[in-house]
């Protein structure tokens, strides 16, 4: 059985969605970042962590494909133009919305307190707006971010969007805005964020 260490209220909330969404059974330890038993599997101290066969696997998105690559759902098949095309989206989504959002949090709690910048949060909300309209031009006709099938990208576009409404980053495409609420109401998701 997997094993799913880090809370919902980190990455590993992508892991878990994928986990339900896949209907897998797995284990889920809500361990937090830089803890003992994080540390001992992961240097970093950085969460989420899957454990499969005894063997840790680590960052959300290599976590999230290897899961869809392995169970043949939520992705587009390796060497594929659509898997060219979903894996130039979710490079795009790591780029222009996580690492915003991950620069901001990093100058918000992360970093030591003398070491953080609070303007620097103005240019990336900045950043973030331009980047939906580039999305929104990037996105299929389908309900998911590439059309009719849902794929990694959309979990990960999801949790950025849910992680910027949090930290206050606006959602100024109204697409966008109907597009986290429809992903929010999925059964699955539901029930990882209840976790």
């Amino acid at each position: 059985m997997y094993k799913v260490i880090g809370s919902t209220k980190s990455r590993a909330a992508r892991v878990l969605w994928m986990m339900e969404e896949l209907a897998q059974p797995y284990e889920h330890i809500a361990a937090a970042p830089r803890s003992d038993d994080v540390v001992a599997l992961n240097p970093s101290g950085k969460v989420p962590i899957l454990i499969d066969d005894g063997v840790p696997i680590t960052d959300s998105t290599a976590i999230i494909q290897y899961l869809a690559d392995k169970h043949g759902q939520l992705t587009h098949k390796a060497g594929t133009l659509d898997r060219a095309r979903q894996d130039s989206l979710t490079q795009f989504l790591l780029d222009e919305f996580d690492a915003a959002l991950w620069m901001a949090a990093r100058h918000s709690f992360v970093l030591p307190e003398a070491l953080r910048q609070s303007a620097i949060k103005d240019s990336l909300k900045w950043e973030f707006e331009r980047s939906q309209k580039t999305l929104a031009a990037r996105m299929g006709d389908g309900p998911f971010a590439m059309g009719d099938q849902m794929t990694v990208p959309d979990i990960i576009l999801t949790h950025c969007g849910i992680w910027a409404m949090a930290a206050k980053f606006p959602i100024v495409d109204t697409r966008f805005g109907e597009y986290l609420a429809r992903m929010r109401d999925r059964p699955a998701f539901q029930r990882a964020m209840a976790k």
